[in-house]
């Protein structure tokens, strides 16, 4: 995530610079050095703002998990499946999909931001 997409997620979800620092557990000056560019936005942040955009719009009972969007063949070993959460797939770690298996969680979030799945949530 960049400066200018961390600085439109809040917009996006009504918080000021403050309020975000405070659901995030962080300081405000944190929150000034992510959207100047000064720091990094670290990869668990990056997925608690995604996360949070996501379940602000309520829209998680209305989806096709992802095991039946992806036809998936071994659902039963995936934590995605196993806590009924075919909507947060993204965010879990551990799933079972080829493209993000055994891989660091900075990479999978680039990857599942490309995903059919995670673009439908956030449309």
């Amino acid at each position: 995530m960049i400066k200018e997409e961390f600085s439109i997620a809040r917009k996006k979800l009504g918080k000021t610079q403050k309020q975000l620092a405070e659901l995030l557990g962080m300081s405000l000056k944190t929150i000034h050095s992510y959207e100047q560019g000064w720091r990094t936005i670290p990869a668990h942040i990056e997925r608690q703002i995604f996360f949070l955009l996501i379940n602000q719009r309520g829209r998680k009972n209305s989806l096709t998990p992802c095991w039946e969007k992806k036809e998936c063949d071994v659902k039963e070993t995936c934590p995605a499946w196993e806590f009924q959460s075919g909507h947060l797939c993204w965010f879990l770690c551990g799933t079972k999909c080829d493209c993000t298996h055994d891989i660091s969680q900075k990479e999978k979030i680039e990857i599942c931001k490309q995903c059919d799945i995670f673009q439908a949530l956030l449309e």
